[in-house]
């Protein structure tokens, strides 16, 4: 993996404010994120065409929408992708002067600059992204936490769901699939567009299939995304198959920070969450490549939490199955004990873990 540092245009300095995701039945959603991620919702958002509700967890917002109308765009959303990220809303201190700049850049309009009242941002904005997903840009006061998207009304006694020993803190990355021959030019909108760096770049190679994959940020690392597309060079694999799933570009997973990761892996997986398993070959060999007290490792084992390190530090990471139908969308866990890379030398453990997914419903549909 190459550390690339580039830095683009001056702009403002932005952070996941929320994230946005379409979906086909907002109940049942709303039940998985409580009941099983521990999630607590925090306010509410309709009109004739939408119901929405927004989740926190940690520093974590979630917004979920169904359609209830032809007329909103979370109806064509649903219809083509099914469930799924359809908005990165990014916060800033200025709305109006990064939207300039992103549109000089080359960014595509979705919605000018407005302001608002209220309990929510002081003004938003919103471009084209990938794929189907937009950027709405939130400004809000440096000194207000966590808030609400426009227009919703907070929840007035939110329901604690005990989020107890699952304890996730934020967004870490969002990792994002591209047709073929979009990586280049999605760094390059990024970059120029919205200031961030292209920090990292590599080529992984799994038996006869293969995909490339560039990392961009911005400047404090408040948002960062891992770009991948497929090499149509080799054989087919799962990035193919979430592109052909999802018909098109679009977020992959979702990676949610943790202190201790085997802490959050066995509270989720008491409330119900599926990860994908790891071979035991590669604890067998974990021993060897990184420096791990036994019980650590056996914990890591136990749990098949995945482990890498680099020059900064280690870093523990683990994925959820698939619920998706279409089996596309998942999530991540990761624990950052000073590593600031993406667990390089596990993403081909993770990849053969999915093969390993995918082989399996193969047979179960045979």
């Amino acid at each position: 993996m190459t550390d690339l540092s580039k830095t683009s245009i001056p702009l403002g300095d932005l952070s996941v404010d929320y994230i946005e995701m379409y979906v086909e039945d907002l109940d049942r959603a709303i039940s998985e994120w409580t009941g099983k991620y521990a999630f607590t919702v925090v306010g509410t958002g309709e009109s004739a065409e939408h119901r929405s509700t927004a989740l926190r967890h940690g520093r974590i917002t979630l917004v979920l929408t169904q359609a209830t109308s032809d007329r909103h765009p979370a109806s064509a959303y649903v219809l083509s992708h099914g469930d799924g990220v359809a908005d990165i809303a990014l916060r800033t201190v200025d709305v109006d002067a990064d939207f300039r700049a992103a549109v000089a850049a080359g960014a595509r309009v979705h919605r000018q600059p407005a302001r608002h009242t209220g309990n929510g941002p002081a003004v938003t904005a919103a471009i084209h992204g990938f794929g189907d997903v937009i950027h709405t840009l939130v400004q809000r006061d440096p000194e207000d936490g966590p808030g609400l998207p426009a227009g919703f009304v907070p929840t007035p006694h939110p329901t604690d769901h005990r989020t107890g020993d699952v304890g996730l803190l934020e967004i870490d990355h969002i990792a994002v699939c591209l047709n073929s021959g979009e990586l280049d030019p999605t760094v390059e909108f990024y970059t120029a567009a919205l200031g961030f760096r292209h920090i990292f770049e590599e080529r992984i190679v799994v038996g006869t299939q293969a995909m490339e994959s560039k990392v961009v940020q911005s400047p404090s690392g408040g948002v960062t995304l891992t770009l991948i597309q497929p090499d149509l060079s080799a054989d087919p694999g799962q990035i193919d198959e979430f592109l052909k799933g999802h018909q098109g570009s679009g977020v992959q997973h979702l990676a949610f920070s943790s202190q201790e990761a085997v802490r959050s892996v066995r509270a989720l997986a008491d409330r119900g969450v599926a990860f994908l398993t790891t071979p035991s070959a590669y604890y067998e060999l974990l021993g060897k490549r990184i420096e791990l007290p036994g019980e650590r490792l056996e914990d890591l084992r136990t749990t098949n939490v995945l482990a890498d390190e680099d020059h900064g530090g280690q870093l523990f990471q683990i994925f959820t199955a698939s619920t998706h139908p279409r089996h596309t969308l998942f999530f991540e866990v990761i624990e950052r004990q000073g590593a600031r890379t993406f667990g390089s030398a596990n993403i081909k453990a993770l990849y053969e873990a999915v093969e390993l997914e995918r082989a399996g419903q193969r047979g179960l549909r045979r």
